[in-house]
């Protein structure tokens, strides 16, 4: 079994993790380390396993609780493993899969969890699996069906990169098919036929003439956007298509509903039959509640919107606020040069720190 010093430095920690691979499905090594070293180097939590999953809380009666949780899965491997170290001057940089999405926030977490037994806030540390792929295998869903007290709490803080600055919210994501139909013919005799894929210039003119809103939340600013991702359609090079399929993504602001979002699409593509495949809504910044309020000032006032789609929604939809802040260039996660500055990831630490310990 692969081994982790919970205590040691959370960039060493970083380190650690990365290079015991953990693609989507395949996590039990890393959480059995992750399980073994918890008990063994934490005994003041609480710790319980669920499928490759592991979750551990202090139990100290505290009025407020904070959630952190952290994915322990990867994109697949890229000839980005094992991990490697490049300095430049006082910059040091971890390179490898898994530096920005998440590992860096799960050495964070894991390392405030062992370290410190007596916080000011009672603390839940979740470290899931499958987050990577396909929601319905996402490890969050799995613990809200068998231990949903697990996930309660007055704020939740999800270790996804954010550059070290706490991104509130996230916006909510709709994907869309425009289906349309026609009738074959040869194309030399194109006139005895319809084509289908000519017939979506005016769902696409609709799009390029669409203006988004840009909405501001608690002083946080939302773009939107709807955009064509896919067209399909044509079944050889001498036979007019009799079906083409447009398919578009809306990007909303938290302060639309799912509801409404799907509402507004057809509305934009009235006159069309509009099959919605995938949709899930966003999480309202929350900067008011207290807790949101307070890890804030730890950050020095600093906060952004995030733009895109996290599972700080996941927990917004159990009714208590959710940030992403975790080291890491959001941009970075799934290349092959994924990497993250070492000083990111002692700033989330010594934030957290501040939060949790004063």
């Amino acid at each position: 079994m692969a081994s982790l010093d919970l205590r040691s430095d959370p960039v060493d920690l970083t380190a650690a993790l990365v290079d015991i691979p953990s693609v989507s499905g395949d996590e039990a090594i890393i959480a059995d380390a992750v399980e073994s070293a918890l008990r063994e180097q934490a005994p003041h939590l609480e710790v319980v396993r669920n499928g490759n999953a592991v979750l551990a809380r202090t139990n100290l009666g505290r009025p407020e609780r904070i959630v952190f949780a952290g994915h322990l899965d990867t994109v697949p491997v890229n000839d980005n493993l094992p991990g490697h170290r490049t300095s430049s001057g006082e910059d040091e940089v971890l390179h490898g899969l898994g530096t920005v999405d998440m590992k860096g926030g799960d050495a964070v977490f894991l390392h405030l969890a062992a370290t410190l037994a007596e916080p000011r806030h009672d603390v839940t540390f979740v470290f899931y699996d499958c987050e990577e792929v396909e929601a319905d295998r996402n490890g969050l869903g799995r613990i809200e069906r068998e231990l949903p007290e697990w996930l309660r709490g007055d704020l939740a803080v999800v270790g996804e990169p954010s550059n070290a600055v706490v991104e509130a919210g996230c916006q909510g994501t709709l994907r869309a098919e425009i289906r349309l139909d026609g009738v074959r013919a040869h194309t030399a005799r194109a006139w005895m036929g319809t084509n289908a894929i000519h017939a979506l210039a005016d769902p696409l003119r609709r799009l390029a003439e669409y203006e988004a809103r840009t909405v501001e939340i608690d002083g946080l600013t939302y773009r939107e956007g709807l955009q064509a991702v896919r067209v399909s359609g044509g079944v050889a090079g001498n036979v007019v298509p009799d079906e083409a399929v447009l398919a578009v993504n809306h990007r909303f602001a938290p302060d639309v509903s799912v509801e409404q979002a799907e509402e507004h699409v057809r509305t934009v593509f009235d006159g069309y039959d509009i099959t919605v495949v995938d949709r899930s809504p966003g999480a309202l910044p929350g900067l008011s509640a207290p807790a949101t309020a307070e890890l804030v000032r730890a950050a020095g006032g600093e906060v952004a919107a995030k733009l895109g789609w996290t599972d700080v929604a996941r927990f917004a939809a159990l009714g208590m606020p959710a940030v992403n802040f975790g080291p890491g260039d959001p941009t970075l996660a799934h290349t092959r040069q994924e990497h993250v500055r070492t000083r990111d990831i002692r700033r989330v630490t010594e934030v957290l720190r501040t939060l949790l310990a004063g």
